[in-house]
């Protein structure tokens, strides 16, 4: 079985690491965390390795994994290259969905291969996490023979693998950030023009559930442009005006909102077929403004 140290071992690098250790698909070696308390505990939710804290005490392993905060990526590796640990084929790698592999560039020049997994999930409960992760699609970028060893790790824990361009990884994580975290942020908008309109919140919640859910459901079903509803699907200007004219009295910000996702519904009800140009046209001038 393969050896893994862990650096950086939060509830990306402890759901893995549970994953990999309960699949027995890596031997966990060691933990380092930013304190040895940190690091003793996440061992514990891991049932593997041992706590440490220092670059210092880590031997030679197959894999090391930097499951850091980004900002703390570069410093791990510059860190890790200083030590006797890396060795020709040794595979470094990281967690960040934002950043490219080549951030781990020096362990490669230390003989490393390197490279970058980002797994399209949520982490907020590593327990729930590793429970749920089977089906989990996983982005992977980086030297080949890197990437051929992480997607068997991560294959045997039933994840899904695809490949991102390294240079466009930081689009790519805005992807996700728009339809999982703006998503959230989208529904917040929502509830607040209900509350406006003198819907108790917790009735409002109970209201949009249902549309929500069945958007969502025809958007996977049917693609967007088939499941595009509403006033810009029907060419219906005068609505559009009018709603625009009331956010704007009340809220600039929600009517920014309004118009700017407007406009990239004009495009969807453009590639759906069913409202003339002209009609679209005059809506997305409007829009404009």
């Amino acid at each position: 079985m393969k050896t893994i140290h862990v650096i950086g071992c939060g509830k990306v690098g402890r759901t893995l690491g549970r994953l990999w250790t309960e699949h027995s698909v890596l031997e966990i070696c060691s933990v380092l965390n930013r304190s040895p308390q940190s690091a003793r505990r996440a061992v514990d939710f891991l049932g593997a390795g041992r706590a440490i804290d220092s670059y210092g005490q880590m031997e030679p392993a197959d894999l090391v994994m930097i499951s850091t905060s980004d900002e703390s990526i570069e410093g791990c590796c510059r860190e890790l290259c200083r030590t006797e640990v890396l060795r020709p084929g040794t595979v470094v790698f990281h967690c960040s969905g934002s950043l490219s592999s080549e951030l781990l560039a020096p362990a490669r020049e230390r003989g490393a291969s390197i490279a970058g997994i980002h797994p399209v999930k949520s982490f907020a409960d590593p327990a729930v996490a590793v429970k749920t992760f089977s089906g989990t699609f996983c982005a992977l970028e980086g030297d080949p023979a890197a990437c051929e060893v992480l997607a068997d790790c991560l294959h045997r824990c039933g994840a899904n693998t695809f490949s991102v361009k390294p240079d466009q990884k930081t689009i790519y994580h805005a992807a996700s950030v728009i339809v999982c975290n703006y998503l959230t942020a989208l529904m917040e908008v929502g509830l607040r023009c209900y509350e406006k309109a003198g819907i108790p919140a917790d009735t409002a919640m109970r209201v949009i559930e249902p549309i929500a859910r069945e958007t969502l459901d025809n958007v996977f079903r049917l693609g967007p442009a088939e499941a595009l509803t509403g006033p810009i699907a029907r060419g219906e200007r005068s609505v559009v005006e009018r709603q625009c004219e009331a956010l704007g009295q009340w809220d600039e910000q929600i009517e920014h909102v309004y118009k700017s996702l407007g406009r990239i519904a004009v495009q969807i009800a453009a590639a759906g077929g069913n409202v003339t140009e002209e009609t679209l046209a005059a809506i997305e001038e409007l829009l404009a403004r």
